[in-house]
């Protein structure tokens, strides 16, 4: 596959997650703080500029309390892609602007009951590989920076000298490639907090499967596969996995998470917008551009297109076998056509967000980090969901 092809698959996950990013209701404002030691450290965005995080502190009984979220926004997976992005907000914190928290990271009490109260972060992402990063050398030629790893941890440990140190609930989420994120530093993040913490992980709509195109190409797999070679990302991925397997195919979490120690819950929905248009049918696999309808709007999918979804359905649920089958692996598909359903109010927890037996999102990963009871839920095959919010793209 040349770069062209590549650029072409990834150019509409970036647009996707961009869009996201900004879907946010009922949000309230949160500064952003530059980790400027962390420079000297090497923990640096693509450009070289330090790495970025939002935090908003905890109050009441929730002071002790952390929610860790990491931003999505795909993946760079060569010289030239990284490039594309370095001087945007995805690869450098000079170009990032203010957000506002809603959905998981909410504060009010009526929006989000669990986690209102909490101290709560949102670490910015502008290194393309999930946090996974880590080359020494810089070519003078790009000057570009892989160091996601490094990122992460200067900022877990700025996090655990503000008080983190002390929690005694906390939760490791993301959004995409941030919830991706949020599987493969998932026992890592457990093993930093205090032993008599309760930690548990989210993954919100990062549980990309191994899955052929339309054409029966694996071209997820060689994605993948540029993406750690180009960011030095083996030594960081879980070595319960990469002891077993090629280090690339410990990018998709149907392999990492049956070694995993911590517990987790997947929020995906099983006709994944994102894995849809970039998995299944990505430009490259489409030049007539048949499907490019479908994926701007499911509703506008042939009744062929329709069935091949369906199977790519089937594929996601077989991929999910991973979790097992223990009270600690939580769980909430639904048959939405959706990409990232924790940062948006209208969505979480709303009277019209999505639900499955009529408990929606917010109430589901609530039930579930506080053990009051266990959530494990599959929705029927689309078009059976009147809850949903499908997304349509312009």
């Amino acid at each position: 596959m040349d770069n062209d092809q590549l650029g072409a698959r990834i150019c509409p996950l970036v647009c996707v997650c961009c869009l996201l990013a900004a879907l946010v209701v009922n949000g309230f404002d949160v500064p952003m703080t530059l980790l400027e030691g962390a420079v000297d450290e090497g923990a640096v965005c693509l450009d070289g500029s330090p790495p970025a995080y939002h935090f908003s502190p905890g109050f009441g009984p929730g002071m002790n309390n952390w929610l860790v979220h990491m931003e999505g926004g795909g993946w760079c997976t060569n010289v030239q892609d990284c490039l594309a992005r370095r001087d945007t907000f995805r690869g450098s914190s000079k170009y990032m602007k203010p957000l506002s928290f809603s959905g998981i990271l909410g504060n009010s009490q009526n929006s989000n009951p669990d986690f209102y109260n909490w101290n709560k972060v949102k670490i910015r992402y502008c290194d393309g590989s999930s946090f996974t990063g880590d080359v020494d050398e810089v070519d003078p030629a790009t000057k570009l920076y892989f160091r996601g790893a490094k990122i992460w941890l200067a900022v877990i440990e700025e996090l655990l000298a503000k008080g983190m140190n002390k929690a005694e609930n906390a939760l490791l989420s993301g959004c995409s490639a941030g919830g991706l994120a949020s599987i493969l530093h998932c026992d890592k993040f457990g093993d930093l907090l205090p032993a008599g913490a309760t930690v548990k992980c989210l993954s919100d709509a990062g549980y990309f499967i191994n899955a052929k195109d339309i054409t029966g190409t694996e071209s997820i797999k060689a994605y993948y596969s540029e993406v750690v070679n180009t960011h030095g990302s083996a030594k960081n991925l879980p070595s319960s996995c990469t002891s077993r397997m090629t280090p690339s195919m410990c990018f998709f979490p149907q392999y990492v998470v049956p070694q995993m120690r911590t517990s987790l819950f997947i929020l995906n929905a099983a006709y994944d917008a994102w894995q849809i248009k970039n998995i299944l049918a990505p430009s490259a696999a489409d030049p007539h551009k048949t499907w490019n309808d479908c994926k701007l709007d499911i509703k506008q999918c042939s009744s062929d297109q329709l069935q091949i979804m369906q199977g790519f359905r089937l594929e996601f649920l077989n991929a999910l076998a991973a979790l097992g089958n223990s009270s600690a692996r939580g769980m909430f598909i639904n048959s939405c056509y959706a990409h990232c359903q924790s940062g948006s109010q209208d969505t979480w927890l709303a009277a019209d967000s999505p639900a499955l037996d009529n408990i929606p999102i917010g109430k589901a990963v609530g039930d579930w980090f506080y053990d009051r009871s266990a959530f494990r839920k599959i929705d029927c095959p689309y078009p059976c969901d009147s809850s949903c919010r499908n997304r349509v793209y312009d």
